[in-house]
């Protein structure tokens, strides 16, 4: 117990002498740490598992299978959530239109490859990351979304 008031005593001191001030950003993080292709790397993962699924010979495989696309399929969502609720900003949306819808959307579709074995709902999900991808790239200066989709091609052989 003392080694935690003695944390707490130090805690504070840092607080109290450390004043960063008051601190403005447009992003929740760092700019540079959001990236669409985080989100393209884990649906090229469910596209693949689909794909592999129906290469299985026997039940234990499968089921592994569809546990780690179901897994992918939820990271997928959960960067899409990201950058729609902490990226993009109402100039975005008022720039590309079907933004909000797009988003929407491209997290369905994750749900519903959570559900799927069909390589045409994850083909359906890497379509509608691409179309975010290219957004996001017209959004930032100096990245290119392209080479994201380019590598990711290598990995659906």
């Amino acid at each position: 117990m003392k080694s935690k008031i003695q944390m707490t005593k130090i805690s504070n001191f840092f607080y109290k002498i450390i004043d960063a001030g008051d601190v403005w950003a447009h992003c929740d993080l760092f700019c540079g740490v959001y990236d669409p292709a985080q989100a393209r790397i884990e649906a090229q993962s469910v596209y693949n598992a689909m794909k592999i699924y129906h290469m299985a010979k026997d039940d234990a495989s499968k089921q592994r299978v569809v546990l780690i696309k179901e897994q992918r399929a939820e990271l997928v969502k959960h960067h899409l959530w990201v950058l729609w609720t902490d990226y993009f900003q109402p100039e975005h949306a008022e720039k590309f239109e079907n933004l909000h819808d797009l988003f929407w959307k491209a997290t369905k579709a994750a749900g519903d490859a959570k559900k799927s074995v069909d390589p045409a709902d994850g083909q359906k999900l890497i379509d509608m990351i691409d179309e975010i991808g290219s957004i996001f790239a017209a959004t930032k200066d100096g990245y290119q979304y392209g080479p994201v989709a380019s590598n990711m091609l290598g990995q659906a052989k």
